[in-house]
């Protein structure tokens, strides 16, 4: 799973991190992301950003190493950075979250659906109170 994420974003990244690890995905991040989960003490291995040069997390992308991503952005830079990751995530059917909310939510559905806990269920069954 690639996390690359705003400054203010960077710490709200542990718990998702932590989640994937649990689940079996190992992390890759761009260098201050990758700082930042380290610090918390997660094993993530660190990837070029586009404009750092090659191998960069498109080449990852391309070659098939990356199953998800968890990308935030900020910036006249990061946006135009991000644009190639949005493309190749379309390109070659990789998930793509650009929210806290969404790597959050994504990795608590990836660990119901491993866990076997989905079920179908009307919307209504969960609020009984509302009919």
């Amino acid at each position: 799973a690639f996390i690359s994420v705003k400054e203010r974003d960077k710490a709200a990244m542990v718990e998702p991190g932590q989640q994937l690890i649990a689940l079996g995905f190992k992390l890759i991040a761009t260098r201050g992301t990758a700082e930042v989960l380290r610090d918390a003490g997660l094993e993530c291995a660190i990837v070029n950003k586009v404009l750092e040069g090659r191998p960069h997390i498109v080449d990852a992308m391309k070659n098939g190493e990356i199953q998800l991503v968890f990308n935030t952005t900020e910036g006249a830079e990061a946006i135009r950075d991000s644009f190639d990751l949005r493309r190749n995530a379309l390109t070659h059917k990789i998930p793509y979250y650009t929210t806290v909310a969404g790597a959050l939510a994504a990795t608590l559905g990836i660990a119901a659906l491993k866990a076997g806990d989905l079920e179908v269920r009307p919307l209504q069954s969960y609020f009984p109170d509302s009919l």
